[in-house]
């Protein structure tokens, strides 16, 4: 109770009007903070928080769903707490890039690593500001295009090839994406636009497909009785240029000039090929264990862009926290090191020998990223990661807390960490699995 008088109090003295104290249903008590996070609010070793997210939307953070992302005021506040204007910035999980964006807004350089070529490619367009005008006009000729739509101007050739594609969308859904990929290939734009115009397309493959919008694993099911008419992809296409554009130019009036992000092709989180001591800050949200299968999630976005055309799997084992193991691995136990989280994964090994090697291997991952963000970091620097728990085979695991002692034998020192709980999701998720509080570790190198 001392650390919520603590923050009543600076409330107060700061006129801190979005700060109020709350008790939620377990009689825990929790500090709530409504929209931008004020960068000097006390966050103390076990502090509990409310953060209530009103920029999911804003600017271009809301150009694509995303499953399990970052709310924008979380990295915009911790980006500001711990660095300066013009310094460097790393998210080695950078997901759809909402790290990125926050960057570049608050003058800072960033780069972005993540193994997924479609999350690369998201998070690329939602920082990669536009001239207005020629925006307009695309759009204009695009909105033009569909007007005068017909069936017959979409040849075999044009539509794309994949598993099942007949199975995932309707004969005519299958015309009208086509036609509008087509055309947006066709714009008389540089390919920065028509990137953008692609991110909008897929924005909406799947509400028109026959898969369960709300589900992280694309799935089509029979009981849900979805319904998807012709023009429904003409439709909501124009429907997605009409809040997309604005913001898209919203975000380039405000972008600054002279501040980059990247995201390198050929690096992931446990190989980062930066010299030591070059980002001043690194900050992320990495994947959960088992929690979110990415390049499932994207599947029909991934085939309709390019990205995939046959099996998913060799992209699958790339990520951390994938189910993809090989059964060679899981016939004998394994251990990290940390009794605490080796106990749990010798109680998971009794039920489930895969489900304990999946455990066993994102602990090790993420040890494997720990010293790689530890060598490209300088001296001073912190390693921000926000991360959930899991159950696995009923056993409950807390990443978060066997994470400390794993960076600590690194280097690391724990600075501090506080939880930050979770209210909403883009994409629901089964009860069972959901996670109810991201912890936020501050390590320094």
């Amino acid at each position: 109770m001392q650390s919520l008088a603590r923050v009543e109090g600076f409330r107060n003295a700061k006129n801190m009007d979005n700060i109020t104290k709350i008790v939620n249903d377990f009689g825990e008590s929790i500090v709530r903070v409504d929209g931008d996070i004020p960068v000097d609010l006390p966050a103390k070793e076990g502090d509990r928080f409310l953060f209530i997210s009103y920029d999911q939307s804003f600017l271009t953070h809301g150009l694509h769903k995303y499953p399990a992302k970052f709310f924008p005021e979380l990295p915009r506040w911790l980006i500001k707490r711990y660095s300066q204007e013009n310094e460097r910035i790393l998210d080695p999980f950078a997901g759809s890039g909402t790290t990125n964006v926050e960057a570049l807004l608050s003058k800072r350089y960033s780069v972005g690593i993540d193994v997924d070529p479609f999350s690369r490619f998201i998070s690329k367009v939602k920082v990669t500001p536009l001239a207005e005008k020629e925006l307009k006009l695309a759009q204009k000729v695009l909105l033009e295009a569909i007007s005068h739509y017909r069936p017959s101007q979409v040849a075999q050739c044009d539509l794309p090839d994949f598993p099942y594609r007949d199975n995932w969308f309707n004969k005519e859904i299958l015309l009208e994406l086509s036609y509008l990929r087509k055309q947006i290939q066709s714009l008389d734009s540089n390919d920065k636009i028509k990137d953008f115009f692609k991110v909008c397309l897929s924005s909406i493959i799947r509400s028109v497909s026959n898969a369960d919008n709300n589900c992280t694993r694309t799935v089509i099911r029979k009981k849900l009785n979805k319904v998807v008419n012709p023009n429904d992809a003409l439709k909501r296409f124009m429907k997605a240029l009409e809040v997309k554009v604005p913001k898209m130019i919203e975000f380039s009036r405000n972008c600054p000039s002279d501040i980059t992000a990247e995201f390198p092709t050929d690096m992931d989180a446990r190989n980062i090929k930066y010299g030591a001591n070059y980002f001043d800050l690194a900050l992320t949200s990495p994947p959960y264990v088992n929690a979110v299968d990415y390049p499932r999630t994207h599947q029909l976005e991934m085939y309709w862009l390019g990205f995939a055309q046959e099996s998913l799997l060799a992209l699958k084992k790339l990520n951390v926290g994938t189910e993809s193991v090989s059964a060679l691995h899981y016939k004998i136990e394994h251990k990290i090191g940390v009794p605490e989280a080796d106990r749990v994964i010798v109680k998971i090994f009794k039920e489930d020998p895969r489900r304990a090697f999946i455990a066993f291997k994102y602990l090790d991952d993420m040890r494997k990223n720990l010293i790689e963000v530890y060598q490209v970091l300088r001296e001073g620097g912190r390693y921000i990661i926000v991360v959930g728990n899991n159950r696995i085979r009923g056993q409950l695991f807390e990443n978060w807390k066997y994470l400390m002692p794993i960076a600590e034998n690194i280097g690391f020192e724990v600075e501090t960490y506080f939880g930050s709980e979770i209210i909403k999701h883009f994409i629901k998720v089964p009860r069972g699995e959901r996670i109810n509080t991201d912890w936020v570790l501050v390590l320094r190198k």
